[in-house]
């Protein structure tokens, strides 16, 4: 039985097999959802299918909603064409369960997948068309840190930033600047509300987001393709919401176990694909059960019954609160430091590494005794049950096929986030203590060991997607910094380590430097140099 809108009427074959369908008239929906659309969302990814296009399902389900979503891209455009419309925009979600047992439900809500393609007419056309439409209450976004950067590491923008700022609304090519486009179509429309709302894992994202967006339009203007009233309209909060959240669910790439268990289960025409961009997709996700979704309860157009769905509303405060929490704290940084740990040490799974003494170790005291104490507690989610869960559930769930190579993806990105954040509290809260901190300083020189691109035994590796890996790879061999290198690197890294944009702070000014230094000293003494070193540091 093939993926497709025509065989969800064979009921009896999916109840068969346990898939969940769909409660709702799909036709319906997408008829209703093309002539008033409610929700556009903005990057077409795995966590979007598995947990965000969930919740509008399941509002779907209980009659509480008539609409569904319609996705767009600003970038990989293949996603669409290869998972999307071959299967009718039906997305299977495969529930790991530590247990070992799976869930599958059938998603059909997402009504239109399009490619913000501005060589592509018609595309462009309907964009327009929903953006002048006064029904559309919201934009989400899943595009990972890097979908808001229009600079490098060292504050040039980027040659697509420059492009979109002087040429225009009319075809821009970044992301940033597709939203100041649609923004500006439906500001010519009636200047009608709109939310537009990160769900990506950065800290404060509705400002990430709002100020790329503005610098955009600030351009348009300063180059006569807007009026100072359009940039008005996009900076008025009451028009135009930037509302922050925290989202949490792991959903790691395709997996082939999971896609041959639902092969076998007579499911005839999925399979995997890797894009040119080498994006891992599949016409199903696989994920965990656990989900967190925290948004500021900020929609000056409405918004749909977000809580029936599974969302926690909130304000601002709170809602900083949890994303510091988490992704500051209880979560990312701990997942990082098996990211950068597990590919030096040649594992392919973040369960395995959960069962290996030393890792485990690394994340629980990390986590426990560097991260947790500078942790404001958001009252709606428990900050150490939370952790509990992560190191005790979540990591460890060795059905979930999560790798410590897609964690690593944009490092560069996240460390400002993941550590940044957590090392200022120190430097402005507990000064005192920052002498205190030893595994983040690990975890950051391990990172530094990891863009040597030599394991653990000597053997070259290939490092994940990093937009900054080659900067930095070139600063190290600027300063004399490889494998096998004799001497210290003592004295080297207080260029590399000034950079607050990748650190989040200068390091230069935190004392940690000569730890860092010495870290990096010893895991690079030679094959079995870092097993050595994270077993002395964890042991400790």
């Amino acid at each position: 039985m093939d993926l497709s809108k025509a065989n969800l009427s064979n009921k009896e074959f999916w109840k068969s097999i346990d898939v969940v369908l769909p409660q709702y008239d799909i036709d319906e929906v997408r008829a209703k959802t093309a002539a008033k659309p409610t929700w556009v969302h903005v990057g077409g990814g795995n966590i979007f299918r598995a947990f965000i296009a969930r919740v509008n399902q399941r509002l779907l389900n209980q009659g509480l909603a008539d609409t569904g979503i319609i996705v767009c891209g600003t970038q990989d455009y293949e996603n669409f064409e290869r998972v999307y419309k071959p299967f009718d925009n039906l997305t299977i979600i495969c529930d790991l369960k530590p247990d070992g047992n799976t869930g599958y439900e059938i998603i059909g809500n997402i009504t239109e997948a399009i490619a913000a393609n501005y060589d592509i007419k018609e595309n462009i056309d309907r964009l327009n068309e929903i953006a002048s439409d006064p029904s559309l209450q919201m934009i989400s976004f899943t595009i990972t840190e890097k979908g808001y950067a229009l600079r490098d590491a060292d504050g040039r923008l980027f040659d697509s930033a420059v492009h979109d700022m002087e040429n225009g609304p009319s075809a821009p090519v970044t992301c940033m600047g597709f939203i100041a486009s649609f923004l500006f179509e439906r500001f010519k429309a009636g200047a009608y509300s709109l939310a537009l709302v990160s769900m990506d894992n950065c800290s404060h994202n509705g400002d990430k987001l709002k100020s790329s967006v503005l610098e955009i339009i600030d351009a348009w203007v300063e180059n006569g393709f807007a009026d100072a009233s359009f940039r008005a309209y996009a900076d008025d909060p009451s028009r135009i919401a930037y509302p922050w959240t925290m989202i949490d669910k792991i959903t790691p790439r395709p997996s082939d176990e999971i896609l041959n268990k639902l092969t076998g289960l007579g499911i005839s025409n999925l399979k995997s694909v890797k894009t040119t961009t080498g994006v891992f997709a599949a016409p199903f996700v696989n994920a965990e059960v656990p989900e967190y979704l925290v948004v500021e309860d900020l929609f000056p157009n409405g918004r749909p019954d977000l809580a029936k769905g599974g969302v926690i509303l909130t304000d601002r405060d709170t809602v900083d609160k949890c994303e510091r929490m988490k992704v500051t704290a209880c979560l990312n940084p701990l997942h990082t430091s098996l990211a950068v740990f597990g590919c030096l040490l040649g594992f392919t799974k973040i369960s395995d590494e959960m069962n290996d003494e030393d890792l485990k170790s690394l994340v629980t005291k990390m986590g426990y005794n560097e991260c947790l104490p500078v942790v404001c507690d958001p009252k709606i989610l428990n900050p150490e049950a939370f952790l509990k869960q992560v190191l005790e559930e979540r990591f460890p769930n060795p059905f979930l096929p999560d790798t410590p190579q897609r964690i690593a993806t944009d490092t560069s990105q996240k460390l400002p986030i993941r550590f940044g954040i957590t090392i200022n509290s120190y430097l402005t809260e507990q000064p005192e203590k920052l002498k205190e901190l030893k595994l983040i300083p690990l975890v950051i020189a391990g990172w530094l060991r990891y863009l040597l691109a030599v394991d653990d035994n000597g053997n070259a590796f290939e490092i994940s997607p990093d937009p900054m890996a080659g900067f930095f790879q070139d600063e190290l061999t600027a300063a004399g910094i490889s494998y096998g290198m004799e001497g210290s690197v003592s004295g080297k890294l207080s260029c590399i380590l000034s950079n607050e944009t990748v650190f989040g702070v200068d390091l230069n000014k935190t004392g940690l430097v000569p730890v860092i230094e010495q870290y990096l000293d010893e895991l690079m003494e030679g094959n079995g140099a870092v097993r050595k070193t994270l077993h002395s540091a964890v042991a400790n």
